[in-house]
């Protein structure tokens, strides 16, 4: 077998260059996409863990601000309805002191309408007794009034101790009047009668003088 060593020359010459052009303007661009294309997945899983890591971060700070959040939210219906007890207790108690003061304030008005009610009957009764009175007095003639009037004097003074009579009698004799006073006018005559049994006790210097005043 004769072998062409220029051609197995030529033929190496050419595979080099063909490695040679193989290697320059298609492996190397490959592989530089390759590794371009590794990076840049690189770059999104990277990219992905970090955001997946930011993710479970957020929740986490979620559940927590959630447990803070219905931690808060007991504690506020706690407070609230603590706060709702108390006001409660308060509205009751003074309630209950406004019932008491309302209490006391109507026996009061009830006692004092009564003591009112009973007054107004006692004047009632008083003012008739006085009507009925005079009705009658105003039947029985004035001399026959004024005599038993004086006879009622006459036995106040004679019951008087001597010393107490003797100054009523000195008061009279320094010129001090005795005054009768009557409902209705006395006749002269009567008069006559007061002053001289008047007389009797106070001397018959005294003087007796009369009025009226219904």
């Amino acid at each position: 077998m004769h072998l062409d060593w220029w051609t197995i020359g030529l033929q190496i010459v050419n595979f080099a260059i063909l490695v040679w052009l193989l290697q320059h303007f298609l492996y190397k661009p490959v592989l530089g996409m390759i590794d371009a294309r590794k990076a840049e997945v690189q770059k999104q899983y990277d990219e992905a863990r970090s955001a997946e890591e930011k993710a479970k971060a957020h929740l986490a700070e979620t559940a927590k601000a959630r447990e803070g959040i219905s931690g808060e939210r007991n504690a506020a219906l706690k407070a609230a309805a603590a706060e709702a007890e108390n006001a409660a207790a308060k509205r009751h108690a003074e309630a209950e002191r406004e019932a008491r003061s309302l209490i006391a304030e109507t026996r009061k008005t009830l006692a004092q309408e009564r003591e009112r009610a009973l007054a107004e009957a006692r004047n009632a009764a008083l003012d008739l007794g006085i009507a009925y009175a005079r009705r009658l007095l105003s039947e029985v003639p004035a001399p026959l009034r004024a005599e038993a009037w004086l006879e009622h004097v006459e036995a106040h003074l004679s019951g008087l101790a001597q010393p107490e009579l003797a100054a009523l009698a000195g008061q009279l004799n320094d010129g001090a009047p005795l005054t009768v006073v009557a409902a209705a006018d006395l006749p002269p005559e009567t008069q006559d009668v007061w002053r001289k049994r008047l007389g009797h006790f106070f001397g018959d210097g005294a003087r007796i003088a009369f009025e009226t005043d219904p």
